[in-house]
């Protein structure tokens, strides 16, 4: 491993997934309004990429090209908007044709008790003798090739439970996809099967054999996430390419959810392993992890727990008499970083008198008591009452009151904001 001597020469990122993962939590969703809003709080923390969603949705094309503006008059840069979509040849094509998304991850299957479960015989892993019958590369290859061709700019290519695949054939797998112009493997712990130790010497074997940047994208259901996302992101950078961890706010994903953002930052920026050996992103702004936090746990309707690390109510909170009395005199003595570093610290005020606030069935008198309070002017009362129709529409999506930074954003940018809420079946 990289000595503390020598730091390492290649850098890890962060793919924030929660757009496209985290919105898979069951019984949980969020409103397009939302996402964007999301995407807009990743892009000032200084997040390389969101994976803002899937272009093969229909109810997602007005979002996503909605985004898309936003990218290309330069509200949402530097950070790079990607969707995903299966590693078929159909898949590519209607998102070519539907959206503006420049950037794609193509998903397939790879390990046996997958292929073998979910496609039974109608794919196969290898060739077969019958050529009517398509294999996992050829369909992954087929797939890539057309992305490619047709301008799609980058294009990582994964593989759904790569931990419960033979190493010989993610290998195999994975070469086809470089040679085939990929510009990234994302290795899928898609059970959370893996453990640190494992997914270290994998990744690491991976990286040395096919020399491309690796994605880690693990899940938590055995409360592992984290961990394997760091040491994964360790065996690519000591196998030599750069690595690309898959975070969700606040764990969010499917059943007990993915790697944590803030949890990730803090552990490559602060543990005694990563802070002086390995390379973060420099963009990265821990700053943000408070708003972007409670924002994303607002908008999910999913409270932050008391105990998580760096947002929790009590995560700088001391009660017992030795550590009261060691965190006054010197916090380091029981606190590794700074509430302050995390954008915490500033009092919150709470309204305990009279409240106007504005919703589906808003009028304009206390829309503009609103607006006042937030410092917007109107031109006249026709676009005050164009921005209150926007306002009554988002609330009926969102099904709750709108945040200030909602309604400044569909003060804004009141275009995208009416597209972001034109969903028709």
């Amino acid at each position: 491993m990289t000595s503390k001597t020598q730091k390492a020469k290649n850098k890890i990122y962060i793919i924030d997934v929660t757009n496209r993962d985290g919105v898979q939590t069951s019984r949980l969703g969020l409103a397009k309004i939302e996402k964007t809003l999301i995407n807009l709080y990743l892009n000032e923390m200084g997040i390389y990429q969101s994976e803002i969603g899937f272009p093969v949705t229909k109810h997602e094309k007005n979002y996503l090209n909605a985004n898309m503006e936003l990218a290309e008059i330069g509200v949402l840069k530097p950070i790079i908007l990607s969707g995903w979509c299966r590693a078929i040849k159909e898949d590519v094509e209607y998102t070519l044709k539907h959206t503006k998304l420049k950037h794609l991850n193509l998903s397939i299957s790879t390990s046996h008790q997958m292929t073998e479960g979910k496609f039974g015989s109608r794919i196969t892993r290898r060739p077969s003798n019958d050529p009517n019958i398509p294999n996992v590369i050829s369909m992954m290859t087929d797939a890539l090739k057309k992305a490619k061709d047709c301008g799609i700019i980058t294009v990582g290519v994964n593989a759904e439970d790569a931990s419960r695949t033979d190493m010989d054939y993610l290998i195999e797998f994975s070469m086809a996809a470089k040679e085939n112009g990929a510009d990234r493997i994302r290795y899928c712990d898609t059970l959370g099967y893996d453990e640190p130790f494992a997914i270290y010497n994998r990744i690491k074997l991976l990286a040395e054999a096919v020399k491309i940047p690796i994605e880690l994208h693990c899940h938590n259901d055995l409360g592992m996430a984290v961990g394997c996302s760091l040491t994964g992101a360790k065996g690519a950078i000591d196998g030599g390419v750069d690595a690309y961890i898959n975070t969700c706010i606040n764990g969010m994903g499917e059943r007990a959810g993915n790697a944590d953002l803030v949890s990730v930052i803090l552990a490559l920026q602060k543990s005694s392993g990563f802070k002086d050996n390995y390379i973060l992103d420099e963009r990265v702004r821990l700053d943000c992890a408070w708003k972007i936090a409670k924002y994303t746990s607002y908008a999910f309707g999913v409270p932050i727990p008391t105990n998580q690390t760096g947002v929790g109510e009590n995560a700088f909170a001391h009660e017992s008499g030795i550590h009261a009395d060691g965190a006054l005199k010197d916090r380091r003595n029981y606190e590794l970083y700074d509430f302050e570093e995390l954008g915490r610290g500033a009092p919150e005020v709470i309204e305990t008198g009279r409240k106007i606030t504005v919703g589906e069935y808003s009028g304009i008198k206390g829309f503009r008591n609103v607006y006042d309070k937030l410092e917007v002017e109107f031109k006249n009362d026709q676009e005050a009452t164009e921005i209150l129709e926007l306002v009554r529409y988002a609330n009926v999506l969102t099904q709750k009151p709108l945040t200030d930074s909602e309604l400044l954003f569909i003060s804004k940018y009141p275009d995208v904001a009416r597209r972001l809420m034109a969903i028709i079946p």
